[in-house]
């Protein structure tokens, strides 16, 4: 198991290129099982999720080989021949879920362990079950596996109660093949939804309505074998943006969809952040005095839950009061212990965070919680006196490629070590 150790206080410049999205990338690679054919997913990132995911398509029956070198994973779905996952696998990563709706459409059966993954709050599957069954498949939930089949599936107008991305992803891929129109109303409109769209059009579905919160699927008979190139990661986009307000620093980001981090922008900006943008492209200025600000995580076109963490970093060192409210996810405070044994002055009521900003944070052993809160702790370490060490670093690599060593084209003291 490793850790970073940080030490603060350099300036960061020069540029720094972001990976594609891995919340695009993950119910990608699950679509390729919708058809019999060989796929291709160009620039993908070489995350330990991506990993997880390739190794549960292989038990299932799937030739995968991945190219660490190109970032490139060939997927060849044509041998899947199984009904039933690893039971370890989907423990281990909650997006691994995402391969149910695929296994029903196209094989009418399947059977799956109930998912793990962050511990950052409760994360129910009922809303998948309902789209399921919506579409006409029986679920049975038993001894900790959930089981859905359907001898066809067949289009139905399906209301979400809340707009969740996972279940908005898993009933479009049960839906491609189904018999008849489907439309699925208080969808997510997540761009990570939109790319999935995308990516099952070019396989052959008919699939509209993308960026909408009203999705509509006409079912076809089948699908093929397809080349893409997912989005940019826009939260790995936003926590660098926050890095260069936390260090006072300004330089480029390469690799970047201006109309996906709208909402990162506008809190920065109205923080006093100078942001010059191009289509795929953007210089950050955040060498100016901050001012505090409130936020409100909120589905996109809100303020990403996934920014919260790291943002609360950054307000942490803003003079002044902030606060923070999170609406998406009860328990994704965990960081804040963390953050206060660095000096942070936080207190939380319910589901905010009121943030007394301090001068600067003070080097401390930390550790990761999840994958936003260990990203949150290293742009404070950044920003910060001192040395940090920050353990479990795992959840880290979850999300982030090669973190640190971006970090360092930047002129951060960042290393890793085995622990």
């Amino acid at each position: 198991m490793d850790k970073f150790i940080v030490k603060g206080g350099n300036t960061l410049s020069g540029e720094v290129e972001i990976s594609a999205a891995k919340n695009a990338v993950l119910p990608i690679i699950a679509a390729t099982i919708l058809c019999a054919d060989k796929c291709t997913i160009i620039n993908c990132p070489m995350l330990l999720d991506v990993y997880v995911i390739c190794d549960v398509l292989k038990i299932l029956g799937a030739k995968v080989i991945i190219d660490a070198k190109s970032s490139t994973v060939n997927i060849d779905t044509s041998g899947i021949n199984g009904i039933e996952s690893g039971s370890n696998l989907v423990r281990k990563m909650r997006g691994s879920f995402l391969i149910m709706g695929a296994m029903i459409s196209r094989f009418g059966r399947f059977k799956i362990s109930l998912p793990g993954g962050c511990n950052i709050g409760t994360r129910p599957i009922d809303l998948h079950l309902k789209g399921f069954k919506s579409l006409g498949a029986s679920v049975k939930i038993d001894h900790g596996y959930v089981e859905a089949s359907s001898k066809k599936l067949r289009g139905e107008r399906i209301y979400l109660d809340y707009p969740s991305v996972g279940a908005t992803e898993n009933i479009m891929m049960a839906s491609v093949m189904a018999e008849g129109e489907t439309i699925i109303e208080n969808a997510a409109e997540e761009p990570e939804i939109g790319d999935l769209a995308k990516f099952l059009n070019k396989m052959g579905a008919k699939v509209s309505g993308i960026g909408t919160d009203t999705l509509k699927i006409i079912g076809v008979k089948e699908l093929h074998g397809a080349n893409y190139r997912p989005i940019y990661d826009r939260i790995e986009a936003g926590t660098f943006m926050i890095a260069a307000g936390i260090t006072k620093s300004k330089f480029k980001i390469r690799g970047i969809d201006n109309e996906h981090i709208k909402p990162i922008v506008a809190k920065l900006t109205e923080m006093g952040i100078k942001i010059d943008l191009d289509k795929s492209q953007l210089i950050i200025d955040g060498t100016g005095t901050l001012k505090p600000i409130d936020i409100k995580t909120m589905p996109y076109p809100g303020f990403p839950t996934d920014m919260q963490a790291q943002m609360m970093s950054l307000l942490s060192v803003v003079k002044g009061t902030s606060v923070v409210t999170e609406t998406i996810f009860e328990n994704r405070f965990m960081h804040v212990t963390e953050l206060k044994r660095m000096g942070a002055n936080i207190k939380i009521d319910g589901r905010s965070a009121v943030i007394e900003g301090i001068n600067r944070f003070t080097g401390a052993e930390v550790k990761a919680t999840d994958l936003r809160a260990g990203a949150a702790l290293v742009i404070a370490a950044l920003g910060g006196e001192g040395e940090t060490e920050i353990r479990d670093i795992y959840h880290i690599d979850r999300g982030y490629v090669e973190f640190e060593k971006k970090l360092r084209t930047l002129g951060a003291d960042i290393r890793r070590m085995e622990v």
